[in-house]
């Protein structure tokens, strides 16, 4: 099979869609769609979130040194859309997207209610990679619905998150369980 060269860029695809929130100074919660975000440690466990400087929820979280990225359900496809092309200097996102901000436990920024799993974090590095900066959190609290949790952990079928492809720019649920880690080897 022949492969293709392809202009280098961000192909890599799914990437999850999350909500994060972030509170500045002056006590206004915002909410921003993103899909530039992952897993950097598990010990101790931090995520990372990318955005452009000139997005206002970068300001955001300049300032307060904290985010809360908020994992949302498939059902709340469009508000996480409305979310992503509206800006958070014109328009209080929560009331036009009609969601709930639940103050945090730990950080200085809401939850999202009805996000099913809701991740607290605060700003332990920051680096500034081209035309976006990458916040490194440190994960200080999660909260989840308890319909969602399942033997201590999370069910992923619950929840029903969503993810992006960009080089389509559309959202896709998830398919079917394909294997597990570790099936190869018996473990699952």
């Amino acid at each position: 099979m022949a492969k293709k060269n392809l202009q280098p860029g961000t192909v890599f695809s799914p990437t999850p869609v999350v909500l994060v929130t972030a509170q500045g100074s002056d006590g206004k919660p915002n909410i921003i769609t993103l899909a530039w975000v992952g897993i950097v440690s598990s010990g101790p466990p931090m995520m990372s979130i990318s955005l452009r400087s000139s997005r206002h929820s970068h300001k955001l979280i300049e300032e307060s040194s904290a985010f809360v990225i908020n994992i949302p359900s498939e059902a709340l496809v469009r508000e996480t859309d409305y979310c992503g092309v509206v800006s958070g200097r014109k328009e209080d996102k929560f009331e036009g997207a009609g969601l709930t901000p639940v103050p945090a436990e730990k950080v200085n920024a809401p939850l999202i209610l009805e996000c099913p799993v809701n991740i607290e974090c605060e700003v332990r590095q920051t680096l500034r990679l081209g035309v976006h900066d990458m916040y490194i959190g440190e994960v200080v609290a999660v909260h989840a619905d308890e319909e969602v949790v399942q033997d201590g952990g999370l069910n992923i079928a619950a929840i029903r998150p969503f993810v992006f492809c960009p080089g389509d720019a559309r959202y896709w649920n998830l398919g079917t369980v394909i294997g597990g880690y570790g099936f190869t080897k018996g473990k699952l």
